[in-house]
């Protein structure tokens, strides 16, 4: 019988993302939502909306009851579980199948085979799978912990059986971080999963992560989607992927895709799933890692270049018809990017931030006048709440091209599009990364992130030609300014205000004095060093955050707002403040003090909103460098804060469970 109604038993995009599909198809959507979420997107999309408790996913989004409540007052015959949550809780799978309601996901003795770590190794070495070696049995203790990383040999990777996403994974390198890293990853599982059980395997050094997307029915039928690229991590949680690899070839991509087949069919898999490989990137050799029993955040880029709508699929699937498609009906038609839009501060690396979304505003979705598409999944509106209690990611930002080169583009140019304020995110990130030659030349691994910004990210500093461009846009939009001023202020008398042609932009270190000519829909700007000539044509006009430029025929997407005498003007990953002054002004300018930053070096400050979950000194200790002081824990992930030189403690502000916001002091040093 076919579905009439589902309810999603989730929040945010992945909610949202459900509810399409299910309107497409006909059928209608009940959303469940905590206190934080009662005017979240979701709520409003879905035809039907029951609250289940407060904000702690711990006491809503996965308490079984309270689920099983909502499904009886709504007459739901379905569930969509997304991923996290109860997606992977085969308790979840069985109370739903004693319910009599539909399940949409695989049946619960393969979530049960895969969704535990260990047991789903096992499983996939008796389906001749390549798997990492590792240790597979429960590990009590921390000193046992020591032990076993130390036998296998570091580095070693410490990981929750029922985990995912990043929660309760952490690397080690020696005994020290073996042992610290056990205690970690199963605080974060028990808090995420409720499940503290770990194992431990050898780290791949040098490794890319790449995934097969399998989809199989009640009928034995399972074929593979093609794989994605997840390389580009941070915190072993993805922030890039795409599809296809750059790297695999087709005979890889075989190979990998017919063992993913061949492990669902061991375990009797139906559904949409994703088995996880860690491929050696210099001896082409592939290790299977995991298998997630659910949909996966980043099955947008499968969808775009195999056109098949893989949440339509998994309902077809739960509502027990056949695949209409087989093996060799799947065609990988182009190159789709996705890139994550996490509320977190690169600048803070990549600390939580929370607050109001005074500003959300996405690229224009669909195909571009150019060919490409723009997809942007979201569970977010602006003037609405990031909450401290979820995941960060805001959005899920895709774009296809025909090529890499393409898609690449197509996204740099979307980011440029994409605006969001009220609170720290990563957007300049993503932007940074999409210009960086390594990644447009596809040479991927996990360990990306860390060995291109080893000092963290501080943002991208305009090259000499981005600078002119970015100098010849302020001028522009300088210009426009005072031209309004003229047109508010009037004239005095006869004489109406003139606007000056001559300026000097100053960015940052560099100063650029240039003329203007031209007329008000191509302004021509002219650099006085080499009398370089810029023609900037576009609408922009005081008011406005974000406008479209063509230089000389570029085009450009850059956000701009005026902040006291200063233009700030943020376009790939550069963020700058620009100020345009007459040369008068300009010189005079040099003369002027510099204001220098408070002194916070004897203070420690929380880096993040969050609750302090313990303080490990007290006033009068003395501590060492690399000594913890305290752990603080927002958006599910647990931060130890470790003392950065020795110092004696001087007064302790904070205090275990109490909610700080960031740059709040926690503790102060003589």
């Amino acid at each position: 019988m076919p579905i009439q109604k589902i309810l999603i038993a989730n929040r945010g995009e992945i909610a949202c993302r459900v509810i399409r599909t299910a309107k497409k198809m006909g059928i209608k959507t009940v959303a469940v939502y905590s206190d934080a979420d009662a005017n979240a997107l979701h709520v409003r999309e879905a035809d039907e909306a029951v609250h289940i408790g407060p904000a702690p996913s711990s006491q809503s989004y996965i308490v079984i009851d309270k689920i099983l409540d909502a499904i009886r007052k709504t007459g739901a015959d379905a569930v969509h579980p997304g991923y996290g949550f109860l997606s992977e809780n085969p308790l979840f799978a069985a109370a739903l199948e004693k319910e009599g309601v539909t399940f949409i996901g695989p049946p619960v003795g393969a979530i049960q085979a895969m969704g535990d770590k260990i047991t789903s190794k096992k499983i996939a070495a008796e389906a001749g799978v390549s798997t990492v070696p590792g240790h597979m049995g429960l590990i009590e203790d921390a000193d046992e912990a020591v032990r076993i990383s130390a036998s296998i040999g570091y580095p070693v990777m410490i990981k929750a059986s029922a985990g995912g996403g990043g929660k309760g994974m952490r690397i080690a390198w020696n005994d020290a971080e073996a042992r610290e890293g056990f205690q970690s990853s199963k605080n974060e599982a028990k808090s995420s999963f409720g499940d503290d059980r770990i194992f431990i395997e050898k780290f791949v050094t040098e490794p890319r992560h790449i995934e097969i997307q399998v989809l199989g029915d009640k009928f034995g039928n399972c074929l593979y989607l093609g794989e994605r690229e997840c390389s580009i991590q941070r915190r072993n949680q993805k922030v890039i992927e795409e599809a296809p690899s750059p790297f695999l070839d087709e005979a890889t991509r075989r190979a990998m895709g017919e063992q993913a087949v061949a492990l669902a069919k061991a375990v009797g898999y139906h559904s949409a799933g994703t088995v996880e490989f860690i491929v050696d990137g210099k001896a082409n050799r592939f290790y299977f890692l995991e298998m997630n029993t659910r949909l996966q955040v980043e099955h947008p880029v499968t969808e775009l270049v195999t056109g098949i709508d893989l949440v339509e699929q998994m309902i077809r699937v739960a509502s027990g018809e056949k695949l209409s498609l087989t093996q060799a009906d799947v065609k990988l038609n182009g190159w789709a990017i996705e890139s994550r839009l996490y509320a977190e501060d690169p600048f803070r690396n990549f600390l939580p931030s929370i607050g109001r979304l005074s500003r959300y505003r996405p690229p224009v979705e669909g195909v571009q006048a150019d060919g490409t598409v723009v997809r942007n999944d979201t569970g977010v509106y602006e003037g609405g709440e990031i909450s401290m209690y979820y995941d960060p990611m805001i959005a899920k930002l895709c774009t296809w091209g025909e090529t890499r080169a393409v898609a690449i583009d197509a996204m740099a140019a979307a980011l440029n599009d994409f605006q969001v304020e009220g609170i720290g995110h990563n957007l300049p990130f993503l932007s940074a990364v999409m210009g960086q030659e390594r990644f447009r030349s596809g040479r991927l691994t996990t360990a990306y992130i860390a060995e291109e910004f080893p000092e963290g990210f501080s943002g991208v500093a305009p090259d000499a030609a981005s600078s002119r461009k970015l100098a010849a846009i302020a001028a522009v939009v300088n210009a426009r300014v005072q031209v309004r001023a003229t047109q508010i202020s009037g004239t005095i008398g006869n004489h109406a205000r003139v606007v000056g042609r001559d300026w000097v932009v100053k960015l940052g270190d560099d100063a650029h004095a240039i003329s203007l000519s031209g007329t008000a829909e191509a302004e021509i700007v002219t650099f006085a060093e080499g009398g370089e000539s810029v023609t900037v044509a576009g609408s922009w006009h005081p008011g406005q955050t974000h406008a479209h430029f063509v230089l000389n025929g570029e085009r450009l997407g850059v956000k701009v707002d005026l902040i006291g005498s200063a233009i700030r003007l943020r376009l790939n990953g550069m963020d700058v403040a620009a100020r345009v002054r007459s040369p008068r002004v300009a010189d005079l300018a040099k003369l002027m003090p510099v204001k220098l930053p408070p002194d916070t070096s004897k203070m420690l400050l929380c880096p993040m909103p969050g609750v302090i979950t313990s303080v490990a000194v007290k006033p009068g200790d003395t501590v060492e460098a690399g000594q913890t002081l305290a752990t603080v824990e927002a958006m599910k992930m647990e931060n130890v804060l470790k003392a950065e030189r020795r110092g004696v403690v001087k007064r302790v502000a904070a205090s275990a469970g109490q909610s700080l916001a960031v740059d709040e002091m926690i503790m102060e040093f003589e």
